[in-house]
């Protein structure tokens, strides 16, 4: 019998209560902290944008601060509270969560709650990343470009309550698989660095290397399809805005094309490598080279270079988003063709050692996922109490 199945039997024998978010804590909202109200100095901040990016299940340092003048109308969370986001693009990302154990209080912004309660903070935080939380909060979520969930359906979001405990318990196993994961995140986080800098080396050329505009040696155009036409067990590809698939039951384009999104999510990135039948986001940008260009090598110089180019380009306003005319005057080098070749062969082979999710380190790390995933999940798997 294990550590948890002992502390069960002996605290919980008749099994665990289920409650309401909002009836073992208190909901506040952040509020007024803007990405402009950022410093690297001053009172400890978090916009909530951060917490999708920068934040995982806790944290006791912040990246950014803020004035403490501003700081001082702010609402700002205690140490043990949880910091949830409430909105996002991608259902998935909505309930976002980070406990926060610092030594002190942090402002938080709006798009964000804090949820001060007397549970573990970090059992909370798990939770908030388990299959039984996720089903319930998707039938909470709003809108239609941004997803939301309000303060009131959280409350009403039911959480297992054991014994502080069995919390704890539960807490310290999944620190372990949590650690384990980050050292292997570490590792393969510095050799993607070290390929990267390998790769900006393979595709700097020389002044007498021809450059031409990527409309003059590609096809760039858009998709015309939404969202909302993705289907669950589509036999095609469905390149969107997120960084994820969907699937269709039809297909538009039979090629070898690079992808990449024209706004919102991840605008610019180059997401995918298609090569067949596939379907197209309406915001989402195909480009198809001619004969005088490798797919590939475009591909690895497109990742390498276009973010750059993008910063300087793209249009800002309340959404980010890419033009047309930006990919047609993107300036290409274009070295002879079995060049291209050899360069994208090399650059397939470094990147499989660090993307490829069936070799080497990516693939333990995946592994590990996976068995995180499930430990998490049947550790806070409870037997309901009968009321």
């Amino acid at each position: 019998m294990s550590r948890i199945d002992e502390l069960i039997a002996e605290l919980c024998p008749d099994g665990v209560e289920f409650k309401a978010l909002g009836d073992v804590g208190e909901l506040i909202r952040g509020n007024g902290l803007q990405k402009s109200d950022l410093a690297d100095v001053g009172v400890p901040a978090i916009h909530y944008g951060q917490i999708h990016t920068h934040y995982g299940v806790w944290a006791d340092t912040t990246k950014s601060f803020t004035s403490p003048e501003l700081a001082a109308r702010l609402r700002r969370a205690k140490p043990g509270d949880l910091l949830i986001v409430t909105t996002s693009e991608d259902d998935a990302a909505v309930a976002k969560a980070t406990a926060w154990l610092g030594d002190g209080d942090v402002a938080l912004s709006g798009d964000a709650y804090i949820f001060r309660h007397s549970l573990d903070p970090r059992y909370i935080s798990y939770f908030f990343q388990s299959e039984h939380f996720q089903a319930q909060k998707i039938r909470h979520i709003t809108g239609t470009k941004v997803r939301r969930i309000s303060g009131s359906s959280l409350a009403k979001l039911r959480i297992p309550v054991p014994p502080l405990e069995v919390q704890r318990e539960i807490v310290r196993i999944l620190d372990q698989f949590t650690q384990l994961e980050a050292e292997l995140e570490a590792e393969l986080e510095a050799r993607r660095r070290q390929y990267e800098h390998y790769r900006g080396s393979l595709l700097s050329f020389a002044d007498d290397v021809e450059r031409v505009p990527l409309g003059d040696i590609a096809t760039v155009g858009t998709g015309s399809h939404d969202s909302k036409d993705a289907v669950p067990d589509g036999d095609y590809i469905f390149y969107a805005r997120g960084r994820e698939p969907f699937r269709l039951d039809s297909y538009d384009f039979d090629e070898r094309a690079i992808i990449t999104a024209g706004d919102g999510v991840g605008v610019g990135k180059v997401f995918h490598f298609a090569d067949g039948k596939y379907a197209l986001h309406q915001r989402a940008y195909r480009i198809v080279p001619d004969e005088r260009v490798d797919a590939r090598f475009l591909f690895h110089f497109l990742l390498a270079d276009f973010a750059r180019y993008l910063e300087r380009t793209s249009v800002h306003a309340s959404v980010t988003s890419l033009r047309r005319p930006m990919f047609l005057e993107y300036s290409i080098p274009l070295p002879p063709l079995s060049e291209q070749k050899r360069i994208s062969s090399t650059l397939d082979s470094f990147d499989a050692l660090v993307n490829d999710l069936s070799v080497g380190l990516p693939a333990e790390l995946a592994a590990r996922r996976k068995q995180y995933e499930y430990y998490r999940d049947k550790l806070l798997t409870f037997e309901e109490a009968v009321a």
